[in-house]
């Protein structure tokens, strides 16, 4: 019997390296044993960890600094450990996420225009690992809440807006955490781990939805994120050191939906997913090619598509969200790999005749607006992200600054559960803000009115130890 070609509208994709002058060279990519993917994206930037003397850095580049790159160009340099993982915030372009061997996570605001002097000063520290930070990620649609998790096996869940540690997971993993992916609307997260169980957790309820042991039984890092339709898609390792990836439904982990032997190459994983095209990208650290698979209803489930080779093993990858591709040229995906001294931006396009828009390429995809503020979250709300159309291109809005309001921890009375010590900040109406504006106003006039008082009395005293040294001197 003939066989019948699966129809697909991505089985023609292929990848394309940009030329040598669009590349950002001269980069020295940080060589620090961890795996991540050493870059993060978004339409207006590129930000590359790289080896730092004396502490951890990462570059920050404007996406149209192509070229050779000096080696006095200014950095991200506020950490005392070899940063460990970045992540920009989906809804501000100029904020980005970093944790670290310093067991700290720092929240940066880039200006505007990039980097004219480093930068030291984070907007906030989330101080709360007791060991290093391998993991940040930003929820995807609550604004300012961040995910961390550290070699302490611990998930910390911080509203960045006031700096507090809200959630604290620390009992659910008896190992270390490979890496953590929130659902489409960062209701749950799913989490692989060295003890080789891939979970569903909800976070607010602090509970474990559903676990799968030994998900693959090979003793090397394992991948889990999570897709649209709320499956969970793993890659790992099988007993025999063969690289797998796997397909799940959380509601019934016994047996995976699909589940696929690939080679024998000892690199970990790393999935990039795309939710209005449902396929997943695999970069292998240490590989040079990008496989892609598209996810469907039908068996097999999980379809090849095709493989984009190069030369040059690849040290960690950066993946472009979708507003910031063009549209134009029937793009659907932009890579940007990171080899020893250079970062190599890799375009997937699909091939079309026509120059108009491809509506059937171009779903309305998850724009760069909060669905949710934190507190609405943490109180228990979800939401879908907030779509945005790519009909006519994506402007990058204004981002507002971000702010970091510190509650003052006197002032709080103790709750009766810790646990639940969630903030509940009733919506502003025009009254009760002017009263908080005088609130804060009164409480502005205190504090300076006590360090002028602090002031006057550090005068007097010094000047009584002038007198004591006039006279011991005399």
């Amino acid at each position: 019997m003939r066989r019948v070609v699966r129809q697909s509208k991505f089985r023609h994709v292929f990848g394309q390296a940009v030329k040598n002058d669009q590349c950002y060279d001269d980069i020295r990519v940080s060589r620090v044993t961890w795996d991540s993917s050493f870059c993060a994206v978004n339409p207006r930037f590129v930000a590359i960890i790289i080896e730092a003397s004396g502490g951890g850095a990462f570059l920050v580049l404007p996406l149209h600094k192509t070229g050779r790159i000096d080696k006095s160009y200014p950095t991200v340099c506020g950490h005392t450990g070899p940063v460990l993982d970045i992540d920009w915030c989906p809804h501000n372009d100029q904020v980005m996420a970093s944790g670290s061997e310093d067991c700290t996570v720092m929240v940066w605001q880039i200006p505007e225009n990039g980097l004219t002097l480093s930068l030291t000063e984070p907007v906030v520290i989330l101080e709360g690992h007791s060991k290093r930070v391998g993991i940040v990620a930003w929820h995807p649609t609550a604004r300012n809440v961040l995910l961390s998790a550290g070699c302490d096996n611990a998930i910390i869940i911080w509203n960045v807006g006031t700096g507090e540690a809200l959630i604290n997971l620390d009992d659910m993993h008896s190992d270390m955490i490979y890496n953590v992916s929130w659902n489409r609307n960062g209701s749950l997260i799913c989490t692989a781990s060295k003890d080789k169980k891939v979970r569903v957790i909800d976070p607010r309820k602090q509970e474990i939805v559903a676990e799968k042991e030994k998900a693959h039984e090979g003793a090397r890092p394992m991948r889990a994120i999570f897709l649209a339709d709320g499956n969970v898609f793993t890659t790992g390792f099988s007993r025999m050191s063969e690289r797998q990836l796997a397909l799940w439904n959380p509601k019934n982990m016994q047996e995976p939906i699909a589940l696929h032997e690939m080679d024998t190459s000892n690199g970990v994983l790393l999935p990039f997913y795309d939710p209005d095209t449902s396929i997943i990208y695999l970069c292998g650290k240490g590989d040079s090619s990008i496989r892609y698979f598209e996810i469907t209803d039908e068996s097999p489930y999980v379809h090849y598509l095709n493989t984009f080779s190069s030369k040059e093993p690849q040290r960690g990858m950066g993946y472009m969200p979708k507003r910031g591709l063009d549209v134009n040229k029937c793009e659907i995906a932009r890579f940007f790999k990171l080899h020893e001294r250079k970062c190599e931006p890799i375009i997937m396009t699909v091939p079309r005749k026509s120059d108009l828009f491809q509506d059937d390429l171009y779903p309305d995809t998850a724009g760069p607006e909060a669905a949710l503020e934190a507190e609405e979250w943490f109180e228990g709300k979800n939401a879908d992200p907030v779509l945005i159309s790519l009909k006519h291109g994506y402007i990058p809005g204004k981002n507002r600054d971000l702010k970091v309001v510190k509650k003052n921890i006197l002032d709080s009375k103790p709750t009766a559960n810790k646990k639940c010590d969630l903030i509940n900040i009733p919506k502003k109406t025009p009254d009760t803000a002017s009263v908080q504006n005088e609130a804060k106003l009164d409480e502005i006039l205190k504090e300076i009115k006590s360090i002028k008082d602090t002031i006057c009395n550090q005068d007097e005293r010094i000047s009584k130890l002038e007198q004591q040294m006039a006279k011991i001197a005399a």
